[in-house]
């Protein structure tokens, strides 16, 4: 009798006729679940050259063109020693290189001259380059730009694309307009009780600017603001005791590709934009409104500035 049979037997609650129809000496057969493995992922090609330089170069396309449509207001705070204690604080909005013509929305320079009026400014200065291309343009730009309102008065010099238009019917139109134009003369603007030389020269590049012509008439020790639209003008600016020039005419590079400083951490020799010195004299380069031959910036958005005018004497 075999061993499987005597423990049935003694066992018969576990149903032992029909466990005793299996043979003996059978083994059980483990079985084996199927588990469904994802599929191992392949790893991602890399990306390609041509194919990364080709979505670097949309991505700057699609800036490029959406930025002349943007508007930054540039805050700057320039300390003068020669300016008298009582015009502490002065305010001054700078405008532009506006490039009324055929690529430049006037919806845009709209929202800047909203935008200049809302600082409330004392003094607005314009310093050049108003329009492009035709002379037709001159009279709507004169309208818009007569919308600007300052506390002691709009004032402006001409630039290179002005004369290259129409320079004479523009400055009728803005003095129709109530804006001073200021072409190679000066005054001496008297505010608070306190005054300082306000001067602006006519455009460098055609060769009309005089800058003894601009500020004949003004003191020795007074303080001197000077307008003109081209920047090239800060070495005899500085030669002439000016203490500080606003300007425009670069468009801040209108696409720049380079930071504004080099490896050592000093500003580029070519001033392209914002604040700079040399010796006693100060300058200031706003980026503009426009631009010129395309539509397009890159890395240096249209411009509202607003100037504080701060007393170290």
């Amino acid at each position: 009798m075999s061993a499987l049979h005597v423990a049935l037997t003694t066992s018969e609650q576990y149903n032992a006729p029909a466990l005793a129809t299996f043979p003996p000496n059978i083994m059980s057969t483990p079985i084996r679940w199927r588990h469904d493995r994802p599929a191992p992922r392949r790893p991602r090609p890399e990306a390609r050259p041509l194919s990364v330089i080709k979505s670097a170069l949309g991505e700057m396309a699609r800036v490029a063109f959406a930025e002349p449509f943007m508007l930054a207001i540039e805050r700057q705070q320039i300390y003068l020693r020669r300016l008298p204690k009582p015009l502490d604080g002065l305010r001054i909005v700078q405008l532009s290189d506006l490039h009324f013509g055929p690529i430049v929305n006037p919806r845009h320079l709209e929202r800047a001259i909203e935008a200049a009026n809302d600082l409330r400014p004392d003094l607005i200065a314009l310093t050049g380059d108003y329009i492009s291309h035709d002379r037709s343009y001159a009279a709507p730009c004169a309208e818009l730009v007569g919308r600007l309102r300052a506390r002691h008065g709009v004032f402006a010099v001409l630039g290179n694309h002005d004369h290259w238009t129409d320079a004479a019917l523009i400055a009728d139109l803005f003095r129709a307009e109530g804006i001073t134009v200021l072409l190679n003369e000066g005054m001496r603007l008297d505010l608070n009780g306190e005054s300082f030389w306000l001067s602006g020269v006519n455009d460098t590049m055609v060769g009309l600017e005089d800058l003894p012509l601009a500020l004949a008439g003004s003191g020795e020790n007074e303080m001197k603001l000077l307008l003109a639209h081209n920047p090239i003008i800060l070495r005899r600016a500085a030669r002439a005791g000016v203490d500080l020039v606003l300007s425009g005419h670069t468009h801040g590079g209108q696409v720049t590709l380079r930071p504004e400083k080099n490896r050592s951490g000093r500003p580029r020799r070519r001033l392209l934009r914002g604040l700079g010195r040399r010796g006693n004299t100060q300058i200031y380069v706003t980026r503009g409104l426009g631009t010129v031959v395309l539509p397009i910036r890159y890395g240096c958005p249209p411009e509202v500035s607003m100037l504080e005018l701060r007393s170290i004497s």
